[in-house]
């Protein structure tokens, strides 16, 4: 019988996952371990629905010509995506998308934190050894509201940030790849030619890009140089987008105003990192994707391929050759996104 690994975190995956994915796929022997078993476990399944966040011998995988398919638990598909695995067959579709209502939610809960001073605040709440302990002293605060606001990758998350801040009347400038579909409340969406002039008239720059060759440490000092003296830079994606010495140094020497970020170069950053130190910089240890029933969104995704494999239906968030390439699924009329049937698979699935 044909093998299905499953590893969503440290510890095995919930019986009711198992339970799903049983329902509509019977005939799999289904493989259920945490991270300390699938760099084992993948040289000998035929099929993988998780995110494997140990090292794991890809070559060795591609070579065994046994993997024919990874549905990732994850957006960001770095983890995987190493030359021998691009060349492959192997059938690769993400979970791009999944997670970007939970992502926005933690981008704008940084942003207004930083703009409204709240971490000054809450030192001067909690921290008897804070010069303005409880002396209720009135400091400044920036406003979000009209902001000038640059969004740098404009897949399933940044297109849900756009939306997310549109609200707030921000005037939302996209760099993306592809510059089609803009949606009304996006000023303009560009190609990444036009991030130069963007950069200095940007109140807040925010990164939502998959990391992959075109894009590891695209900001550096170069980017960093180019924006304002009161920009505030949000990195929400991957920390290897951006060079941390570089972040530093602009930081530190009144470059930019300040950071929010919840990944970071390396992760974990180490306790002596000077970032840690920076009373202007937010960082949150890569919990943005995280909340309750994240993992019963990702099997009903999975569930859901499962059947249009069956059935020989376009998959949901599936690589091309250049999506491999790029580390994101491309739109097309063949195969669809999460961001275009998310509605029907969790109003039926759930």
């Amino acid at each position: 019988m044909q093998k299905l690994l499953i590893c969503y975190k440290n510890e095995p995956v919930e019986k009711i996952h198992l339970e799903r994915i049983s329902a509509v796929w019977s005939d799999v022997e289904i493989v259920n371990v945490g991270q300390n078993r699938v760099a084992d476990e993948l040289l000998n399944t035929d099929y993988f629905l998780g995110h494997a966040k140990v090292p794991v011998d890809w070559d060795e995988v591609v070579k065994r010509g046994r993997l024919r398919w990874i549905q990732s638990s994850a957006a960001g598909m770095d983890w995987c995506l190493v030359p021998s695995v691009i060349a492959s067959d192997i059938t690769i579709t993400t979970a791009s998308g999944v997670l970007a209502d939970q992502v926005a939610e933690h981008t704008l809960s940084l942003l207004l934190a930083w703009l409204r001073n709240l971490p000054t605040f809450l030192r001067e709440q909690h921290d008897s050894d804070c010069v303005g302990y409880r002396k209720f002293i009135r400091r400044a605060t920036r406003d979000l509201s009209y902001a000038n606001v640059c969004i740098v990758g404009f897949g399933g998350v940044g297109r849900r940030l756009a939306e997310v801040l549109s609200p707030f009347g921000c005037t939302i400038q996209a760099i993306d790849l592809f510059t089609t579909n803009k949606p009304d409340y996006v000023a303009n969406l560009l190609t990444p030619d036009k991030l130069d002039e963007v950069l200095p008239t940007s109140d807040i720059v925010i990164l939502s890009l998959p990391l992959n060759n075109e894009t590891r440490g695209v900001f550096n000092e170069d980017k960093f140089s180019k924006m304002k003296p009161t920009a505030l830079f949000a990195n929400m994606a991957r920390g290897q987008l951006v060079v941390t010495d570089d972040l530093l140094e602009a930081i530190t020497n009144k470059k930019i105003a300040g950071a929010v970020m919840d990944v970071t170069s390396p992760e974990p950053l180490p306790p002596h990192n000077q970032l840690w130190n920076q009373p202007n910089v937010i960082i949150t240890p890569h919990v943005a994707g995280q909340f309750k029933w994240r993992f019963d969104l990702v099997t009903m995704l999975f569930c859901e391929n499962v059947k249009r494999r069956q059935t020989g239906k376009p998959l949901i968030n599936l690589l091309s050759a250049e999506g491999k390439r790029l580390g994101f699924p491309l739109r097309s009329d063949q195969n669809p996104l999460w961001t275009d049937v998310r509605k029907e698979i969790v109003g039926t699935l759930k």
